[in-house]
């Protein structure tokens, strides 16, 4: 299978990477992440703990790793209206994952900026719209989370 990009050569900026470590436990950064996507605009409809899965069912020993499912219903439904596969992608995920102890990542990628740069959306103002929109919500809460990285260094 070939892809219709070449991975290795994007720029992470053009699928709306973001990434930033929290110094607190895990469970505090899951709970803050929550909240600060909360308060950016974004449900919670869904989340679950694939360490704790994964630890049950396979006896994997993995360190403690969340996914938190992120979900503005507007810009989800108008994301469908343009594209039905985007569901395969639905929810915008955050993930946390404890690099050491007190040491947590949050990471994200743009599910609407990958739909469009693997061809499931449209290149159309519509879609421009929706990336700005996500774009936005994004990058109010995670102009939060850096505020927080930043005060725990000072």
């Amino acid at each position: 299978m070939t892809l219709p990009i070449d991975p290795a050569t994007i720029d992470p900026d053009e699928y709306g990477e973001k990434q930033v470590v929290l110094e607190m436990d895990h469970e505090e950064a899951i709970e803050h992440v929550r909240e600060v996507c909360t308060d950016a605009g974004f449900g919670i409809p869904v989340e679950f703990s694939p360490s704790e899965l994964l630890n049950e069912k396979v006896d994997a020993d993995r360190d403690p790793y969340y996914v938190l499912g992120a979900c503005n219903p507007a810009i989800a439904n108008k994301a469908l209206e343009q594209s039905l596969q985007i569901g395969g992608l639905f929810p915008c995920n955050m993930v946390i994952w404890e690099e050491a102890p007190g040491r947590q990542r949050v990471y994200h990628v743009s599910i609407m900026r990958i739909a469009r740069l693997l061809g499931m959306a449209p290149d159309n103002d519509a879609w421009d719209e929706i990336l700005e929109e996500t774009g936005e919500l994004t990058e109010q809460a995670f102009a939060k989370l850096e505020a927080t990285e930043a005060a725990q260094t000072d």
